[in-house]
């Protein structure tokens, strides 16, 4: 391992016994959050960010698993010693959602409404402004009662958001990475797409699959396809693959693999579909639909915010058409509105959406030189 790297982690948890109230109306009672901690808190406890995954990520934010190849966590390349969140001076808490299938209580675990049969279709649906809520119990149950920022990406950045709006005095900072303040009628569309091939695999039995046995491949395989086509750019499929065919000569097919993109694709859905529970992924991309913070002030961005007194650093990709730009300064627009410390920079960067994953030396730099600003408050 590097010597900037972690090293070996271990995921905790916290167990719950009061029931949490939901957006929808359900409580949700007896359930595990699975979390991550990296670095040390200070003496203060002034030092704790929060990262918030997007929708196939989870708590498992950095460093490895021992024992495990190809364990290392999502955002390694930003977290760690000398990194640009630099888990000498932060301490780092990773937090997995409720409704996953990473370890927090979802739909693969058991129902205490129905003993002996796990949840399935009948884990109620959770909203964005659940997750915040459950996160603020865990941070009170770790005695941390101001977070120095909350950090996230895409779906993670609209928890970042959220928190700036339903804590607004539990965080100094919002730092919220290639997001929108709501999904475009396009993105609920590539939503409900990929939900209906989950949907009407035959395998889904109405989401009660596991007590057939079975798992909804196809439908899985489909979906996290057509994701995956949202989150790169034209131009970096056209660097990748272009129109290579996998043979010399046209197999003159219907249904058999011609170009390498085509192959990629299925790949990518092969895996997916081996690792990812489908009544997750239903319950994620509706989350994602439902979010709309602006929807009780009659979709008034600036008096949304209104409320928020943190200072907030929000980032997007040029290329990124599912989070385009524009969705970024709609919320920077309504931050200036209201006099609010703001800061934004608009990358030119040719990888689509997954940029907020990936090595580029700016967009590193503009958190680095962010998280030093946030550390100069307590040193």
């Amino acid at each position: 391992m590097s010597a900037s790297s972690l090293g070996f982690v271990t995921a905790q948890s916290q167990h719950f016994d009061a029931a949490l109230p939901l957006r929808s109306g359900a409580r949700l009672r007896d359930f595990d959050i699975v979390y991550e901690t990296y670095g040390e808190l200070n003496a203060e406890r002034s030092n704790a960010v929060l990262v918030c995954h997007a929708l196939n990520a989870s708590h498992h934010v950095a460093g490895c698993y021992e024992g495990q190849d190809k364990s290392e966590g999502w955002w390694d390349n930003l977290i760690g010693p000398g990194k640009p969140l630099d888990t000498d001076r932060f301490f780092v808490i990773g937090v997995n959602n409720l409704g996953s299938c990473f370890g927090s209580t979802g739909p693969m675990h058991a129902n205490p409404e129905t003993p002996g049969r796990v949840y399935g279709a009948d884990f109620p649906v959770v909203t964005v402004e659940d997750w915040v809520d459950a996160q603020a119990l865990l941070l009170a149950r770790l005695g941390i009662s101001q977070l120095a920022a909350v950090l996230g990406g895409s779906l993670g950045g609209m928890q970042a958001l959220d928190w700036s709006l339903r804590y607004p005095k539990m965080l100094r900072h919002c730092i919220a990475i290639a997001t929108a303040p709501n999904l475009s009628a396009q993105n609920i569309a590539f939503n409900e797409v990929a939900r209906r091939a989950i949907i009407t695999d035959p395998d889904f039995h109405g989401g009660h699959f596991y007590e057939h046995g079975v798992v909804p491949k196809r439908g899985l395989r489909v979906a996290r396809m057509i994701g995956h086509i949202t989150y790169l750019s034209d131009d970096v499929m056209e660097q990748k693959f272009g129109r290579k065919m996998r043979e010399a000569e046209l197999g003159y097919s219907t249904q058999d693999i011609e170009f390498q993109i085509e192959s990629y694709l299925r790949y990518q859905g092969d895996k997916f579909s081996e690792y990812f529970d489908a009544n997750t992924y239903l319950l994620i991309t509706r989350a994602l639909d439902y979010f709309d913070p602006a929807r009780v002030f009659g979709g008034d961005l600036s008096r949304t915010f209104a409320s928020a007194s943190c200072k907030f650093l929000l980032a997007s990709f040029s290329t990124d058409w599912r989070f385009a730009p524009a969705r970024s300064r709609e919320i920077v627009k309504a931050l200036l509105d209201n006099r609010l410390d703001v800061s934004y920079a608009e990358i030119d960067a040719p990888h689509g959406h997954d940029a907020f994953l990936l090595d580029d030396p700016r967009y590193h730099g503009l958190l680095r030189a962010y998280f030093q600003r946030i550390a100069g408050e307590f040193q």
